[in-house]
């Protein structure tokens, strides 16, 4: 997974590529921080299951899952037994995931690769899937031509992504102020979770498209600070944006209350129960490669 919260990539580079690895570098090390494969398993498990079923993965499939983190995807689609490569920038994720995939007794290939650079041939897989994974990649049209690259003619793609509109899109647009600036070119995550966004990528290539929105309950946190503890010592951007402001106490402190009010909004659960229940809001967007 990538992210365009980190900042501080020369704009002047004369090297252009060297930026770019230098970029890649800093999205691997804020995935790498706290511990993203317990916001995958404890939080948006379903909505790799939702994913799967979606895309009509069936046995004996090659599937690529992309930006696969710890494998959210990747694992259903295993179980379902489809011939699975999970690929993601960041290391320690394909650790995890390797792990959980091994105790579930299912074969998955697990490789390091750049969602802007897929190391796999033209027209691999029959289907090509992500997670709210690709949205973090910096570039969404050269992500974007890597997807269709490598899928089949006629197979399937499908991405499931978060919305502007909805709650971890608002809270990208509650932290955007505290974090330092994204690098020249990069394109806003939540964009992933606009439709007509989404169609200008993949243009004519791709056919029978179908996009969706729909919502992820979550039930996990007990009160809107709960939820905000939880991210900011489990996932990486809120962890990085955090350490942006450490040395700012009345910042790290109006974004605590921002983050916690943010949940308070969005907390369906009414005054009377115990525990805090959300609705968040993702897209998912597939269609068929054309021929």
């Amino acid at each position: 997974m990538t992210e365009t919260l980190t900042g501080d990539t020369p704009a002047d580079s004369p090297d252009p590529q060297a930026a770019d690895r230098a970029l890649k570098a800093k999205h691997r090390q804020m995935w790498a921080l706290g511990d993203y494969p317990a916001v995958a398993t404890d939080v948006i498990a379903s909505l790799g299951v939702t994913l799967v079923e979606q895309a009509a993965v069936r046995p004996g499939m090659r599937v690529l899952d992309v930006a696969a983190g710890s494998g959210n995807a990747a694992i259903p689609a295993a179980r379902v037994g489809a011939v699975v490569v999970a690929s993601d920038l960041t290391p320690e994720l394909l650790d995890s995931g390797r792990a959980q995939a091994a105790a579930l007794d299912v074969d998955i290939d697990w490789r390091e690769a750049d969602a802007e650079a897929l190391p796999f041939g033209d027209d691999q897989f029959d289907v090509v899937l992500s997670c709210v994974g690709v949205m973090f990649a910096p570039h969404h049209q050269v992500t974007a031509d890597e997807l269709v690259r490598v899928c089949r003619p006629g197979g399937r793609i499908a991405v499931l992504n978060w919305t502007p509109e909805g709650f971890i899109g608002q809270m990208f647009a509650t932290m955007r102020p505290y974090a330092p600036p994204p690098p020249p070119g990069a394109q806003p995550p939540p964009l992933w979770g606009d439709a007509d966004h989404v169609r200008s990528l993949f243009g004519d290539r791709l056919t029978g498209v179908t996009a969706e929105r729909g919502l992820l309950p979550v039930d996990t946190f007990e009160r809107p600070e709960d939820f905000r503890e939880f991210f900011k010592a489990k996932y990486g951007p809120t962890i990085a944006t955090y350490r942006a402001i450490a040395a700012e106490p009345d910042r790290v402190a109006a974004l605590d209350r921002e983050l916690a009010d943010l949940a308070r909004r969005h907390d369906t659960s009414g005054a009377t129960s115990a525990g805090t229940s959300m609705d968040w809001e993702y897209l998912l967007f597939a269609g068929r490669k054309s021929a």
